[in-house]
């Protein structure tokens, strides 16, 4: 018998339960009292079990009837949810985006477009990568993900179209603790030559044989950036980070910016670029994706 329950039975389940009544249900969905009563109880006659007593002013829901409420509750969403995919895949909204996201890319700037897809595309799943390096590039050509986000490589990647969303500041760093931070006045490359410099490391073939402001013969090579902040907080290194991501340590003197003579306080900024197959571009939950990330951008200030 259960499985002729109608998704009709629960909504009005749903609604005697919601306004207490089955008159005050009755007006909700625009039917007569009698309609509601019947409806429940046919629902009960099916389920085996009594929903709401009936011995008061007003039908109560039974313990049975609470716990139900939660289920019915559930199938109505999932129907609705169902319902509204199906809408947008006729519409041509892709029923998931995938994205794979640069490491550097500042995290409150990705929170904000995220927040505000939901609420835009409630009914597309966002699937959502941290990559480093090559490691975008890689999801993206493969087909993994739809949509990237990627830093500058040292080479170019055929195949992809490129849209600038904003600039990373990267800034030079070590320890306070580290000789480098010692030093006095702009530090020259022969000086930076004899330290340990932390180096994020692709994951990929992308840049094999190619360097990014590496400046010393000694590295340590981390293909995880968190890991590279532990290291250069324990003074093991010197290198290069995004500057959102250590303003903590820079004022609580966890960690230091060095001065290099080529720069001199002059920062770097790294672009950061919307990615995707040129054979595939974003449909339009991924085109509005990449104007929020840009929106979200302006708002914080970087560009």
């Amino acid at each position: 018998m259960l499985e002729t329950i109608s998704l009709d039975q629960l909504r009005v389940f749903i609604a005697a339960a919601e306004t207490g009544s089955f008159s005050a249900a009755g007006r909700r969905l625009k039917r007569a009292q009698s309609v509601v009563s019947q409806t429940i109880s046919s629902l009960e006659r099916e389920l085996g079990v009594t929903l709401f007593d009936r011995g008061g002013r007003y039908p109560a829901l039974t313990p049975a009837g609470r716990l139900l409420l939660a289920d019915a509750g559930a199938v109505t969403q999932s129907m609705n949810a169902l319902k509204a995919r199906a809408r947008g895949m006729a519409a041509g909204v892709e029923p998931e985006l995938s994205a794979a996201i640069d490491v550097m890319f500042p995290m409150d700037v990705l929170t904000q477009a995220a927040a505000g897809f939901s609420a835009q595309f409630p009914s597309t799943a966002l699937r959502l990568y941290v990559e480093a390096l090559g490691g975008v590039a890689k999801a993206v050509l493969d087909g993994q993900c739809s949509l990237g986000v990627i830093g500058t490589l040292p080479v170019s990647t055929p195949g992809l179209a490129l849209e600038r969303l904003l600039g990373v500041e990267m800034i030079f760093t070590a320890a306070p603790h580290h000789p480098l931070a010692q030093f006095e006045g702009p530090i020259p490359d022969s000086e930076l030559a004899k330290h340990t410099q932390l180096v994020l490391t692709d994951r990929t073939d992308f840049s094999a044989g190619q360097e990014f402001q590496v400046r010393s013969a000694r590295t340590w090579r981390l293909a995880d950036l968190g890991a590279k902040h532990a290291f250069l907080r324990a003074g093991l290194g010197w290198g290069g980070m995004p500057r959102a991501m250590i303003e903590r340590d820079l004022q609580e003197n966890t960690l230091t910016q060095l001065i290099l003579q080529d720069f001199g306080f002059k920062p770097f900024q790294m672009p950061m670029f919307a990615t995707y197959r040129t054979t595939t571009p974003p449909g339009p939950a991924g085109r509005w994706f990449v104007g929020q990330l840009q929106q979200a951008a302006a708002a914080a200030g970087v560009g």
